[in-house]
């Protein structure tokens, strides 16, 4: 079978997810703080560089990402004294974890990892 025949014949893939622990929030909570993440799509991905490019575009992307909790929830924005989501983020986590979530979705979506490898001709 050809690669195009495989492509064809496979199933769709899903976005990739995982679960990730958030050690000082645990710690301060005083139980396990849990984010499930999840990969973002090109389209998407291109949305928040050309919405974003001057700054800020880590958060847009953790907020982008975080399928659980829900970061958008109007609970959560008013135990953080902030209007938006993205004055939330920056008063519940640290620039770090910020940047370490980021990362983790980026991961995700393909980026910062090699997902190809060369082909060697027998």
């Amino acid at each position: 079978m050809d690669t195009l025949e495989l492509l064809l014949k496979g199933e769709r893939p899903n976005m990739p997810e995982k679960e990730i622990k958030l050690k000082r929030l645990s710690k301060a909570c005083g139980g396990d703080i849990v984010f499930r993440l999840r990969a973002l799509s090109f389209n998407r991905v291109a949305e928040i560089k050309n919405s974003h490019a001057g700054g800020d575009m880590e958060i847009h992307i953790l907020l982008a990402g975080v399928v659980s909790p829900d970061l958008k929830s109007e609970e959560l924005k008013q135990k953080y004294n902030a209007v938006t989501p993205s004055e939330m983020i920056k008063t519940m986590l640290l620039p770090g974890e910020i940047e370490d979530i980021s990362r983790e979705i980026e991961k995700l979506s393909g980026y910062r990892v090699t997902t190809v490898e060369e082909v060697k001709k027998k």
